[in-house]
């Protein structure tokens, strides 16, 4: 092993650093792939070995008297393979991020390797007990591990409750029989717990468990499990793709629709994507699944890209649930938030001792606070987003940057004392609930109301016990969990996300009411949902009422199309933020300028600058150009072009986000 290391360490640098080898080291393990703790000008850092030189190397910058020694090794084994760190130079290239920012992405921070005491196996909850698989859950899994059936990527397709996990697991132990590893993955901490308890009561101890309610340590310790083969299969969010499993032999992506596989921080990458480039790299199949696939699945399903493989019955009793719409415009439910047709359903409920969930994706009391008089509206003062009044704790608060402040008494604009407030959130839905239902144990599931870590999975685990009569949520109740004994599922205001100024409002909407009404009737033929809404005869609230979903996406396709939006063209945003009035302005304006002048006009289209739909974001002025075109490739170049070779001014920040899944 050589005397030299460069250390790719978490900075906004496109570039690994020389040092020498900490004296003493131990020489046993490679160097390559092992933590360390360096000096980088005043502070120290960790950073990842990602070569090693028995001499100076020929990238290093500086003479021999200005290389540092390191520190010292933090591990004694490689945290990071060659296969995850080729996965990093791939996002290095793809998603232009620098390559420690990359590699720091992966891999756990732990300095000390800590047990993580999993989930027990759920021996009562015959929701968990592996079932012997139908005769198309048999055929897809076949059709999934078949190798010489075509493509490698996979989707599993069917509504919800139709048994996606099942072929899921079955796929998954054909696999680990085999000797190979597993990674499961999630899109919501809240569905870990319940896809770990299956797959512990499958598989006993084979399973690991990451996610970002893990401490440091714990991450570490599941990180080390999997590198020494004592678990099989890993089970996680969107970070549990870059689980370091040796032999991986299978990928699967539940709900692969969901937004949350996309980061909001560099890099910006999206765990399908990485999922992809895995599975092409080894040759193995990836296998996704939802009842409401992503428009690009969809299509990629049509042209055969994707191997489609269907289901349609569901297995435990159950049979797809009747959906009503309201049309809240009639009045029908007057001051309430509350339907007349959805308060009957409640107490339906109630007295068959049977539960109810009631959605809607919003938080907080109410949602805007505005002047009768003049019209005013108060904005957060550090975002262009209305604040939200919370009566627990009697505080507007932006639920964008965390500025709160008292409501006051009187129109800032105005000075007239006829204020008050519109439109509602979970929190005035609870408050409600309780005052038409004083006997119904309630409880409310959304960020504000969870405090502690863990404390998620305890109230969904109290409400699948059956000690809550209502569950109020927020989107983290809107997929993949079942409760046995749910009979109804109201969706308060389906308009929520249909108004926003995003290409992909309409699939959204389509999906929130397609995977919360999945939640009703699986257990039993009862099943009852309730669709409220001032746009019921919309297509995406008509259809999923309907349970259209062919006509859905044949109709959103089809206005894509017209468009030009994915999947028939590739998208880079590129946002521009400053603290300086017209700063970020003016350095797009440069840019797009910049980007005209080294791309060809036929392979990228510059739409903009223009300011973003959320203009101020945490104090940040921001613009944005969107670069669009046929292929991805040219829109890379030449936002590399941009980012590695143009000096933007020091009061502005570039955001790369290659296929965005948010225009806000």
């Amino acid at each position: 092993m050589g005397r030299y290391i460069d250390v790719a360490l978490n900075v906004p640098l496109n570039m690994a650093f020389t040092y020498e080898v900490p004296a003493g080291s131990n020489t046993g393990s490679p160097y390559f792939g092992r933590r360390v703790e360096v000096r980088f000008g005043s502070r120290k850092m960790t950073g990842t070995v990602v070569a090693d030189y028995d001499s100076i190397p020929s990238t290093c910058s500086v003479t021999a008297d200005k290389i540092r020694p390191a520190v010292r090794f933090l591990d004694d084994i490689p945290l990071l393979t060659q296969e995850l760190f080729d996965i990093a130079k791939f996002m290095c290239s793809y998603y232009i991020s620098p390559i420690g920012e990359c590699v720091s992405a992966m891999l756990p921070s732990g300095r000390r390797e800590t047990e993580y005491q999993s989930f027990p196996a759920a021996d009562t909850d015959e929701l968990f007990t592996p079932r012997t698989p139908s005769e198309e859950q048999e055929e897809a899994v076949e059709g999934i591990l078949s190798p010489d059936k075509g493509p490698l990527v996979h989707y599993l397709f069917g509504p919800t409750g139709s048994g996606k996990t099942e072929v899921f697991l079955s796929a998954a132990e054909r696999v680990l029989k085999s000797g190979r590893g597993v990674i499961y993955l999630v899109p919501e901490i809240g569905l870990t717990p319940q896809v770990a308890e299956s797959a512990i009561a499958r598989f006993g101890n084979t399973a690991a468990v990451i996610h970002s309610e893990l401490t440091p340590s714990q991450r570490l310790g599941e990180w080390k499990r999997i590198l020494r083969k004592e678990a099989r299969i890993v089970i996680g969010a969107r970070s549990a793709i870059f689980a370091p499993v040796p032999d991986l032999g299978l990928v699967i992506m539940d709900e692969e629709h969901d937004s949350s596989y996309k980061s909001g921080s560099s890099p910006r990458y999206h765990a399908r994507q990485i999922a992809m480039k895995r599975c092409s790299a080894l040759k193995i199949p990836l296998v996704m699944g939802s009842a409401t696939p992503s428009a690009e699945a969809w299509y990629s399903m049509q042209k055969g890209t994707i191997k489609r493989h269907v289901l349609t019955k569901r297995l435990s009793g159950g049979k797809m649930p009747d959906i009503e719409c309201v049309n809240l415009s009639s009045g029908t439910a007057g001051d309430s938030c509350i339907s007349k047709e959805l308060e009957t359903e409640i107490k339906r409920a109630l007295h068959d001792k049977r539960q109810t969930i009631l959605f809607l994706n919003r938080r907080g009391f109410t949602h805007f606070f505005r002047c009768t008089t003049c019209g005013y509206e108060l904005k957060c003062r550090n975002c262009s987003v209305p604040m939200t009044y919370h009566r627990s704790e009697n505080r507007l608060r932006c639920h964008y940057c965390g500025f709160s402040m008292e409501p006051p008494k009187q129109c800032p604009e105005c000075g007239s004392l006829d204020v008050g407030y519109s439109g509602f959130g979970t929190e005035y839905i609870e408050a409600e609930v309780r005052a038409k239902f004083p006997s119904a144990k309630t409880i409310r599931v959304d960020t504000d109301s969870l405090k502690k870590r863990g404390e998620l999975q305890e109230k969904l685990d109290a409400f699948r016990r059956g000690e809550y009569d209502i569950l109020l949520g927020t989107q983290m109740v809107a997929k993949g969990l079942n409760f046995p004994n749910l009979r109804l599922v109201g969706v308060v205001l389906a308009d929520t996300s249909l108004h926003l100024p995003d290409f992909r409002a309409s699939e959204r909407t389509f999906s929130l009411i397609t995977q919360v009404a999945g939640r009703a009737g699986r257990f039993f033929p009862d099943g009852k949902v309730i669709v409220q809404s001032y746009s019921p005869d919309r297509e995406p609230i008509a259809l999923a009422a309907k349970g259209d979903t062919e006509t859905f996406y044949k109709s959103e396709l089809s206005q894509r199309e017209l468009l030009g939006f994915p999947p028939f063209t590739r998208l880079l945003r590129l946002v521009f933020r400053s603290q300086v009035p017209n700063a970020a302005q003016t350095a797009a304006m440069a840019a797009a300028s910049i980007i005209k002048s080294v791309s060809a006009p036929e392979e990228v289209e510059v739409l903009g600058p223009a300011e973003c739909p959320l203009e101020m974001i945490a104090g940040n002025f921001r613009h944005q150009i969107i670069l669009r075109g046929d292929r991805i490739a040219p829109l890379v170049d030449a936002a590399k072009k941009l980012v590695w070779g143009y000096t933007s001014p020091k009061n502005v920040y570039i955001e790369v986000d290659v296929d965005p899944v948010s225009m806000l």
